[in-house]
Protein backbone atom coordinates (compact mmCIF):
# COMPACT_ATOMS: atom_id res chain seq x y z
CA UNK A 1 0.00 0.00 0.00
CA UNK A 2 1.33 3.23 -0.54
CA UNK A 3 2.10 5.67 2.10
CA UNK A 4 1.19 9.78 2.21
CA UNK A 5 2.68 12.03 4.40
CA UNK A 6 0.58 13.49 7.06
CA UNK A 7 0.47 16.62 6.21
CA UNK A 8 1.54 18.49 3.15
CA UNK A 9 5.58 18.39 1.94
CA UNK A 10 5.52 21.96 0.95
CA UNK A 11 6.65 24.04 3.54
CA UNK A 12 5.41 27.48 2.27
CA UNK A 13 2.47 29.39 4.10
CA UNK A 14 -0.42 28.82 1.85
CA UNK A 15 -2.47 31.42 4.02
CA UNK A 16 0.16 34.63 2.67
CA UNK A 17 -1.02 35.53 -0.60
CA UNK A 18 -4.64 37.34 -0.97
CA UNK A 19 -6.68 35.14 -3.18
CA UNK A 20 -8.20 36.67 -6.62
CA UNK A 21 -11.66 36.12 -7.15
CA UNK A 22 -11.98 34.38 -10.49
CA UNK A 23 -15.18 34.68 -12.36
CA UNK A 24 -17.32 32.36 -14.69
CA UNK A 25 -18.20 34.63 -17.30
CA UNK A 26 -22.41 34.39 -18.24
CA UNK A 27 -21.65 32.15 -21.50
CA UNK A 28 -20.21 29.71 -19.04
CA UNK A 29 -22.69 29.72 -16.26
CA UNK A 30 -25.49 29.00 -19.10
CA UNK A 31 -23.56 26.19 -20.11
CA UNK A 32 -22.73 24.92 -16.63
CA UNK A 33 -26.48 24.96 -15.94
CA UNK A 34 -27.57 23.37 -18.86
CA UNK A 35 -24.76 20.52 -18.13
CA UNK A 36 -26.67 20.14 -14.36
CA UNK A 37 -29.89 19.98 -15.83
CA UNK A 38 -28.35 17.34 -18.39
CA UNK A 39 -26.59 15.56 -15.38
CA UNK A 40 -29.84 15.45 -13.36
CA UNK A 41 -31.89 13.69 -16.73
CA UNK A 42 -29.51 11.48 -16.98
CA UNK A 43 -29.89 8.24 -14.66
CA UNK A 44 -26.87 7.06 -12.88
CA UNK A 45 -27.79 4.68 -10.43
CA UNK A 46 -25.16 3.17 -8.56
CA UNK A 47 -23.51 0.17 -11.02
CA UNK A 48 -25.10 1.96 -13.91
CA UNK A 49 -23.46 5.36 -13.88
CA UNK A 50 -21.80 4.88 -17.84
CA UNK A 51 -24.37 7.36 -19.55
CA UNK A 52 -23.34 10.16 -16.60
CA UNK A 53 -19.54 9.06 -17.05
CA UNK A 54 -19.86 9.47 -20.98
CA UNK A 55 -21.73 13.51 -20.27
CA UNK A 56 -19.26 14.28 -17.95
CA UNK A 57 -16.32 13.27 -20.35
CA UNK A 58 -17.99 14.96 -23.07
CA UNK A 59 -18.01 18.69 -20.84
CA UNK A 60 -14.58 18.30 -20.24
CA UNK A 61 -13.59 17.74 -23.62
CA UNK A 62 -15.51 20.37 -24.92
CA UNK A 63 -13.67 23.11 -22.18
CA UNK A 64 -10.54 22.03 -23.86
CA UNK A 65 -8.96 19.31 -21.35
CA UNK A 66 -6.93 16.63 -22.71
CA UNK A 67 -5.53 14.42 -20.29
CA UNK A 68 -9.11 12.62 -19.51
CA UNK A 69 -8.97 8.84 -19.19
CA UNK A 70 -11.49 6.14 -17.85
CA UNK A 71 -10.04 3.58 -15.31
CA UNK A 72 -11.13 -0.02 -15.32
CA UNK A 73 -13.94 0.73 -12.59
CA UNK A 74 -15.36 3.28 -14.95
CA UNK A 75 -14.20 6.47 -12.40
CA UNK A 76 -13.32 9.51 -15.18
CA UNK A 77 -9.71 11.53 -14.56
CA UNK A 78 -9.31 14.42 -15.45
CA UNK A 79 -5.51 16.17 -15.32
CA UNK A 80 -4.78 19.46 -15.46
CA UNK A 81 -1.13 21.27 -14.56
CA UNK A 82 2.48 20.87 -15.83
CA UNK A 83 3.31 17.45 -13.82
CA UNK A 84 5.22 19.46 -11.80
CA UNK A 85 4.76 20.62 -7.94
CA UNK A 86 1.82 19.68 -5.54
CA UNK A 87 -1.27 17.79 -6.66
CA UNK A 88 -4.56 19.14 -5.73
CA UNK A 89 -7.49 16.19 -5.77
CA UNK A 90 -11.06 17.20 -6.42
CA UNK A 91 -13.66 14.07 -5.91
CA UNK A 92 -17.08 13.76 -6.74
CA UNK A 93 -18.92 10.85 -6.64
CA UNK A 94 -21.50 9.94 -10.05
CA UNK A 95 -23.99 7.48 -8.81
CA UNK A 96 -27.25 8.31 -6.77
CA UNK A 97 -29.42 5.89 -4.51
CA UNK A 98 -32.82 5.14 -6.28
CA UNK A 99 -35.88 7.43 -5.96
CA UNK A 100 -38.00 7.06 -2.98
CA UNK A 101 -41.43 5.65 -4.06
CA UNK A 102 -43.09 8.88 -1.54
CA UNK A 103 -44.45 11.21 -3.75
CA UNK A 104 -42.52 13.86 -5.01
CA UNK A 105 -43.48 17.43 -5.47
CA UNK A 106 -41.33 17.15 -9.01
CA UNK A 107 -40.36 14.34 -11.24
CA UNK A 108 -37.05 13.19 -9.93
CA UNK A 109 -35.64 13.59 -13.28
CA UNK A 110 -37.29 16.26 -15.01
CA UNK A 111 -34.46 19.09 -13.84
CA UNK A 112 -37.37 21.58 -12.69
CA UNK A 113 -36.09 24.89 -12.38
CA UNK A 114 -38.26 27.22 -9.97
CA UNK A 115 -37.42 30.46 -8.36
CA UNK A 116 -33.62 29.62 -9.36
CA UNK A 117 -33.51 26.17 -7.42
CA UNK A 118 -33.04 23.06 -9.15
CA UNK A 119 -34.95 19.85 -8.47
CA UNK A 120 -34.78 16.63 -8.75
CA UNK A 121 -32.80 13.35 -7.71
CA UNK A 122 -28.88 13.84 -7.16
CA UNK A 123 -29.33 17.99 -7.74
CA UNK A 124 -27.43 18.29 -3.98
CA UNK A 125 -25.59 15.11 -3.82
CA UNK A 126 -23.82 15.75 -5.75
CA UNK A 127 -24.55 16.73 -9.48
CA UNK A 128 -24.68 20.31 -8.50
CA UNK A 129 -21.07 19.66 -7.63
CA UNK A 130 -19.77 17.78 -10.84
CA UNK A 131 -21.19 20.52 -12.75
CA UNK A 132 -19.36 23.04 -10.77
CA UNK A 133 -15.70 21.68 -10.80
CA UNK A 134 -16.39 20.18 -14.38
CA UNK A 135 -16.81 23.97 -15.21
CA UNK A 136 -14.18 25.30 -13.22
CA UNK A 137 -11.98 23.35 -14.43
CA UNK A 138 -12.76 24.40 -18.32
CA UNK A 139 -11.78 27.72 -16.88
CA UNK A 140 -8.28 26.59 -15.30
CA UNK A 141 -7.21 24.59 -18.19
CA UNK A 142 -7.57 27.89 -20.11
CA UNK A 143 -5.22 29.78 -17.44
CA UNK A 144 -3.00 26.00 -17.20
CA UNK A 145 0.28 27.87 -17.80
CA UNK A 146 -0.17 30.20 -14.37
CA UNK A 147 0.27 27.27 -12.31
CA UNK A 148 2.73 25.07 -10.77
CA UNK A 149 1.09 22.15 -9.91
CA UNK A 150 -1.66 19.43 -11.04
CA UNK A 151 -5.16 19.65 -10.23
CA UNK A 152 -6.79 16.22 -10.70
CA UNK A 153 -10.31 15.47 -10.85
CA UNK A 154 -11.90 12.13 -10.05
CA UNK A 155 -15.20 11.54 -10.81
CA UNK A 156 -16.31 7.90 -8.90
CA UNK A 157 -18.00 5.33 -9.12
CA UNK A 158 -20.07 3.11 -6.71
CA UNK A 159 -19.79 5.74 -4.05
CA UNK A 160 -23.50 5.47 -2.41
CA UNK A 161 -22.87 1.87 -1.20
CA UNK A 162 -19.42 1.62 -0.90
CA UNK A 163 -17.64 5.01 0.02
CA UNK A 164 -13.70 5.19 -0.22
CA UNK A 165 -13.68 2.52 -2.52
CA UNK A 166 -13.48 4.10 -5.77
CA UNK A 167 -11.59 7.01 -4.98
CA UNK A 168 -9.12 4.08 -3.54
CA UNK A 169 -8.84 2.18 -6.21
CA UNK A 170 -8.09 5.52 -8.61
CA UNK A 171 -5.06 6.90 -6.04
CA UNK A 172 -3.70 3.47 -5.73
CA UNK A 173 -3.61 2.45 -9.45
CA UNK A 174 -3.26 5.67 -11.58
CA UNK A 175 -0.09 6.97 -10.26
CA UNK A 176 -1.80 10.32 -8.36
CA UNK A 177 -0.44 11.40 -4.96
CA UNK A 178 -2.34 14.00 -3.61
CA UNK A 179 -1.25 16.42 -1.11
CA UNK A 180 -4.94 17.65 -0.68
CA UNK A 181 -8.37 16.69 -1.15
CA UNK A 182 -11.28 18.34 -1.73
CA UNK A 183 -14.83 16.85 -1.54
CA UNK A 184 -17.67 18.15 -3.23
CA UNK A 185 -20.46 16.57 -1.23
CA UNK A 186 -23.44 18.87 -0.26
CA UNK A 187 -21.93 21.24 2.08
CA UNK A 188 -24.06 24.46 2.12
CA UNK A 189 -21.04 26.19 0.54
CA UNK A 190 -19.51 25.76 4.22
CA UNK A 191 -16.47 23.71 5.01
CA UNK A 192 -16.35 20.26 6.49
CA UNK A 193 -13.36 18.76 8.48
CA UNK A 194 -14.63 15.62 8.67
CA UNK A 195 -17.41 13.41 10.30
CA UNK A 196 -17.81 9.72 12.03
CA UNK A 197 -16.76 6.27 11.10
CA UNK A 198 -19.12 3.53 10.52
CA UNK A 199 -19.47 0.15 10.74
CA UNK A 200 -22.39 -2.15 9.38
CA UNK A 201 -22.95 -5.27 11.46
CA UNK A 202 -24.87 -8.23 10.56
CA UNK A 203 -26.51 -10.34 13.51
CA UNK A 204 -27.75 -13.48 13.36
CA UNK A 205 -29.79 -15.31 16.28
CA UNK A 206 -30.46 -18.66 15.95
CA UNK A 207 -33.54 -20.20 17.22
CA UNK A 208 -34.75 -23.98 17.19
CA UNK A 209 -38.21 -24.39 14.60
CA UNK A 210 -41.57 -26.23 16.33
CA UNK A 211 -44.97 -25.76 15.47
CA UNK A 212 -46.10 -22.83 16.84
CA UNK A 213 -49.20 -24.85 18.54
CA UNK A 214 -46.27 -25.95 20.98
CA UNK A 215 -44.15 -22.94 20.98
CA UNK A 216 -42.43 -24.48 24.27
CA UNK A 217 -40.80 -26.85 22.24
CA UNK A 218 -38.89 -24.58 20.14
CA UNK A 219 -36.69 -21.35 20.66
CA UNK A 220 -38.27 -18.38 19.15
CA UNK A 221 -35.24 -16.25 16.99
CA UNK A 222 -37.55 -13.19 17.38
CA UNK A 223 -38.35 -12.93 20.43
CA UNK A 224 -34.44 -13.78 20.88
CA UNK A 225 -33.77 -11.41 18.83
CA UNK A 226 -36.19 -8.58 19.87
CA UNK A 227 -34.47 -8.96 23.68
CA UNK A 228 -31.32 -8.26 22.05
CA UNK A 229 -32.42 -5.10 19.99
CA UNK A 230 -33.28 -3.60 22.85
CA UNK A 231 -30.10 -4.15 24.89
CA UNK A 232 -27.77 -2.98 22.30
CA UNK A 233 -29.77 0.36 21.22
CA UNK A 234 -29.24 0.78 25.45
CA UNK A 235 -25.42 1.11 24.60
CA UNK A 236 -26.26 4.61 22.97
CA UNK A 237 -26.24 6.36 26.12
CA UNK A 238 -22.70 5.56 27.02
CA UNK A 239 -21.30 5.78 23.76
CA UNK A 240 -18.05 8.45 24.16
CA UNK A 241 -18.12 12.16 22.70
CA UNK A 242 -16.11 13.72 20.39
CA UNK A 243 -15.75 17.82 20.64
CA UNK A 244 -15.69 17.95 16.78
CA UNK A 245 -17.43 15.33 15.47
CA UNK A 246 -20.12 14.45 18.60
CA UNK A 247 -21.19 11.26 19.42
CA UNK A 248 -21.17 7.86 18.84
CA UNK A 249 -24.71 6.51 17.65
CA UNK A 250 -25.83 2.79 17.36
CA UNK A 251 -29.22 1.55 15.52
CA UNK A 252 -30.81 -1.30 14.07
CA UNK A 253 -32.04 -0.40 10.24
CA UNK A 254 -33.08 -3.98 9.09
CA UNK A 255 -34.66 -7.08 10.49
CA UNK A 256 -35.67 -10.47 8.62
CA UNK A 257 -36.56 -14.40 10.15
CA UNK A 258 -36.41 -17.21 8.32
CA UNK A 259 -39.61 -20.54 9.52
CA UNK A 260 -40.77 -22.84 7.81
CA UNK A 261 -44.10 -21.26 7.81
CA UNK A 262 -46.50 -18.63 8.89
CA UNK A 263 -47.60 -21.35 11.70
CA UNK A 264 -43.68 -22.20 13.17
CA UNK A 265 -41.86 -20.75 15.46
CA UNK A 266 -38.67 -18.96 13.64
CA UNK A 267 -35.54 -20.94 13.84
CA UNK A 268 -33.31 -17.57 12.92
CA UNK A 269 -33.38 -13.42 12.45
CA UNK A 270 -31.24 -11.51 11.56
CA UNK A 271 -30.66 -8.07 11.53
CA UNK A 272 -28.78 -4.72 10.43
CA UNK A 273 -26.74 -2.43 13.22
CA UNK A 274 -25.37 0.81 11.56
CA UNK A 275 -22.97 1.91 14.43
CA UNK A 276 -21.59 5.21 13.94
CA UNK A 277 -18.01 6.04 15.26
CA UNK A 278 -16.64 9.09 16.66
CA UNK A 279 -12.95 10.07 16.98
CA UNK A 280 -11.59 7.41 19.93
CA UNK A 281 -13.60 4.63 18.97
CA UNK A 282 -12.59 1.80 17.30
CA UNK A 283 -14.27 -0.70 14.79
CA UNK A 284 -12.63 -3.77 17.06
CA UNK A 285 -14.19 -2.20 19.85
CA UNK A 286 -17.27 -1.70 18.53
CA UNK A 287 -17.68 -5.38 17.47
CA UNK A 288 -16.68 -6.25 21.12
CA UNK A 289 -19.51 -3.85 22.73
CA UNK A 290 -21.86 -5.95 20.84
CA UNK A 291 -20.26 -9.71 21.73
CA UNK A 292 -20.53 -8.41 25.48
CA UNK A 293 -23.91 -7.92 25.24
CA UNK A 294 -24.68 -11.31 23.49
CA UNK A 295 -22.79 -13.02 26.06
CA UNK A 296 -24.76 -10.92 28.83
CA UNK A 297 -28.25 -11.98 27.40
CA UNK A 298 -26.96 -15.90 26.60
CA UNK A 299 -28.81 -15.81 23.69
CA UNK A 300 -26.77 -17.78 20.67
CA UNK A 301 -26.06 -15.32 17.92
CA UNK A 302 -23.28 -14.30 15.48
CA UNK A 303 -22.07 -10.87 14.80
CA UNK A 304 -19.83 -9.99 11.69
CA UNK A 305 -18.83 -7.11 9.47
CA UNK A 306 -21.44 -6.46 6.42
CA UNK A 307 -19.37 -7.30 3.19
CA UNK A 308 -19.85 -4.92 0.32
CA UNK A 309 -19.59 -6.85 -2.90
CA UNK A 310 -20.72 -4.40 -5.99
CA UNK A 311 -19.70 -4.68 -9.86
CA UNK A 312 -19.42 -1.54 -11.61
CA UNK A 313 -20.74 -0.81 -15.04
CA UNK A 314 -17.23 -1.84 -16.56
CA UNK A 315 -17.39 -5.11 -15.05
CA UNK A 316 -14.64 -4.07 -12.15
CA UNK A 317 -15.62 -5.87 -8.84
CA UNK A 318 -15.01 -4.19 -6.02
CA UNK A 319 -15.15 -6.16 -2.00
CA UNK A 320 -14.71 -4.23 0.89
CA UNK A 321 -15.81 -4.62 4.15
CA UNK A 322 -18.00 -2.30 5.52
CA UNK A 323 -16.16 -0.78 8.04
CA UNK A 324 -15.05 2.69 8.05
CA UNK A 325 -12.84 5.14 11.08
CA UNK A 326 -13.79 8.45 11.64
CA UNK A 327 -11.74 11.24 10.36
CA UNK A 328 -10.82 15.23 11.01
CA UNK A 329 -8.54 17.87 9.91
CA UNK A 330 -7.13 20.24 12.55
CA UNK A 331 -9.32 23.55 11.89
CA UNK A 332 -5.58 25.23 12.07
CA UNK A 333 -4.33 23.20 9.02
CA UNK A 334 -2.89 25.20 6.23
CA UNK A 335 -5.79 23.67 3.91
CA UNK A 336 -8.46 24.81 6.33
CA UNK A 337 -7.23 28.19 6.62
CA UNK A 338 -6.68 28.40 3.14
CA UNK A 339 -10.00 27.55 1.78
CA UNK A 340 -11.84 29.49 4.71
CA UNK A 341 -9.55 32.79 3.15
CA UNK A 342 -11.12 31.72 -0.92
CA UNK A 343 -14.09 31.12 0.60
CA UNK A 344 -14.62 34.64 2.62
CA UNK A 345 -13.17 36.18 -0.80
CA UNK A 346 -15.73 34.27 -3.10
CA UNK A 347 -18.90 34.64 -1.10
CA UNK A 348 -18.08 37.72 0.79
CA UNK A 349 -18.71 36.15 4.32
CA UNK A 350 -17.18 33.81 6.84
CA UNK A 351 -17.92 30.12 6.15
CA UNK A 352 -19.22 28.05 8.91
CA UNK A 353 -16.02 25.29 9.43
CA UNK A 354 -17.93 22.46 10.85
CA UNK A 355 -18.34 18.53 9.84
CA UNK A 356 -20.70 16.07 8.17
CA UNK A 357 -22.83 13.59 9.74
CA UNK A 358 -22.81 11.22 6.76
CA UNK A 359 -19.80 9.64 5.61
CA UNK A 360 -18.18 10.09 2.26
CA UNK A 361 -14.58 9.20 0.62
CA UNK A 362 -12.91 10.86 3.34
CA UNK A 363 -12.66 7.69 4.81
CA UNK A 364 -10.22 6.99 2.37
CA UNK A 365 -8.49 10.01 1.92
CA UNK A 366 -7.89 11.29 5.34
CA UNK A 367 -9.11 8.04 7.44
CA UNK A 368 -7.39 5.78 5.87
CA UNK A 369 -4.47 7.50 3.80
CA UNK A 370 -3.83 10.35 6.03
CA UNK A 371 -4.43 12.78 2.78
CA UNK A 372 -5.30 17.05 3.76
CA UNK A 373 -8.77 16.85 3.48
CA UNK A 374 -11.99 19.01 3.26
CA UNK A 375 -14.98 18.91 1.68
CA UNK A 376 -16.89 21.93 -0.06
CA UNK A 377 -19.84 22.01 -2.19
CA UNK A 378 -23.22 23.43 -3.32
CA UNK A 379 -26.49 22.41 -1.79
CA UNK A 380 -27.98 21.83 2.09
CA UNK A 381 -27.24 17.74 2.72
CA UNK A 382 -30.50 17.72 5.18
CA UNK A 383 -31.89 17.08 1.37
CA UNK A 384 -30.02 14.96 0.12
CA UNK A 385 -31.93 11.25 -0.49
CA UNK A 386 -35.19 12.85 -0.12
CA UNK A 387 -37.73 13.94 -2.14
CA UNK A 388 -37.48 17.56 -1.53
CA UNK A 389 -33.80 16.97 -3.00
CA UNK A 390 -32.61 20.13 -4.86
CA UNK A 391 -29.46 22.85 -5.19
CA UNK A 392 -29.18 26.91 -5.50
CA UNK A 393 -28.36 27.96 -9.17
CA UNK A 394 -26.73 30.83 -8.04
CA UNK A 395 -24.86 27.86 -5.21
CA UNK A 396 -23.46 26.11 -8.06
CA UNK A 397 -22.00 29.42 -9.59
CA UNK A 398 -20.16 30.57 -6.36
CA UNK A 399 -19.05 26.89 -5.82
CA UNK A 400 -17.34 26.68 -9.33
CA UNK A 401 -15.76 30.29 -8.69
CA UNK A 402 -14.65 28.87 -4.92
CA UNK A 403 -13.14 25.50 -6.93
CA UNK A 404 -11.63 27.65 -9.59
CA UNK A 405 -9.75 30.57 -6.66
CA UNK A 406 -8.80 27.36 -4.70
CA UNK A 407 -6.79 25.82 -7.27
CA UNK A 408 -5.52 28.79 -8.24
CA UNK A 409 -4.52 29.80 -4.40
CA UNK A 410 -2.90 26.27 -3.87
CA UNK A 411 -1.16 25.71 -7.26
CA UNK A 412 0.17 29.11 -7.72
CA UNK A 413 3.92 29.53 -9.38
CA UNK A 414 4.16 32.75 -6.47
CA UNK A 415 2.76 30.02 -3.76
CA UNK A 416 6.58 28.80 -2.88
Amino acid sequence: MRAFPLFSPFSFDLTLASPSVLEIDSTEQADMLEFLKSLIRTPGLSSHEKDVAQLVEQHLRSGGIESIERDPAGNVIARIGNGNGPTLLYDAHMDTVYPSDEPWPHDPRSAVVEDGILYGLGACDMKGSIAAMVYAARQLAQMEAELSGNLVLVFVVQKEPCEGCALKYVVENQNITPDWVVLGEPSNLDIMRGHRGRVLFKITVQGKSSHAANPDMGINAVTAAARLIFSIELLAADLPADPCLGSGSIVVTNIESHSVGVNAIPHTCSFDVDRRLTLGETITRAQAQIESVIRREGIQATVEIVDYQTTTYTGHEFNVHAAFNAWSIDENNPLVLTADSVVRSVLGHNPKIHHWQFSTDGVYSMGEAGIPTIGFGPGDPKYAHTTEEHVRLDDVVQAAQVYMALATQLLSKTTK
